[in-house]
């Protein structure tokens, strides 16, 4: 059985898997979902202000540490695929699947802000007119979520190529926006390389609440590692 670390997107909490852990709990898998530092109820303006993506990658390395985790399948949907990339480059080999749930797959000196679409840089920008440092979510949506951090949005990832050492790493397309995805080009880089595997899925961007079977299902589906990456 495996064991699953979940990170949520921008302005996002653990909540957002909530349909999905109870389906691969009940397969047999051990599942932690993660509230990013700065995004969790209690967090105060310093932490806010202060957390970037270094933060977040640490917050999943921490949780390794807590659980005894060697063998770990990091899931990271939208914003979350920049901290399962930086985590999983420092993660000294206890990471050995990586899952981008319709999320970003940075390479070495990208950030999600160099990585996004002109409209989501719009959304951050104006989101962080208030105060400077977090980014408001955009209107409508869960009231659950929480002003972003925007240095996390903002810091360039720094990548090692260890995490390009990772057996199995995947990518998941969500072709349903009904405003048109940022990945559409991802994909297509992802495709052409052999060492990633790309699985279509016909939902929006917030696959979790859409169909939370289908993605438990493909997530709890092994495959077969990826040739390891052409030098």
């Amino acid at each position: 059985m495996a064991t699953f670390v979940l990170v949520p997107g921008g302005w996002h909490g653990a909540w957002a898997f909530d349909p999905v852990v109870p389906l691969l709990e009940r397969a047999g898998h051990t599942v932690h979902a993660l509230t990013p530092t700065g995004l969790r109820p209690d967090d105060d303006v310093a932490r806010v202000a202060t957390a970037n993506l270094d933060t977040h990658a640490d917050d999943v390395l921490r949780l390794l540490d807590r659980a005894h985790v060697t063998d770990a399948t990091l899931v990271g949907h939208s914003y979350g695929g920049m901290v399962i990339a930086a985590a999983a480059d420092r993660a000294g080999g206890r990471v050995t699947r990586i899952v981008h749930l319709d999320a970003y797959v940075p390479r070495d000196g990208e950030s999600c802000w160099s990585s996004t679409s002109d409209g989501y840089r719009e959304k951050f920008l104006a989101g962080a007119a208030s105060n400077g440092y977090a980014v408001l979510p955009p209107p409508g949506g869960d009231p659950r979520r929480r002003p972003h951090p925007l240095a996390s949005f903002t810091q360039a990832i720094r990548l090692t190529g260890a995490v390009d050492r990772v057996p199995r790493r995947e990518f998941v397309y969500c072709s349903g926006w009904a405003d048109g995805t940022p990945f559409t080009h991802l994909r297509a880089r992802l495709q052409a390389d052999p060492s990633w595997r790309v699985h279509d899925l016909p939902t929006a961007h917030n696959a979790m609440r859409e169909a939370p079977k289908a993605v438990a299902e493909l997530l709890a589906t092994p495959i077969p590692a990826a040739p390891a990456e052409r030098t």
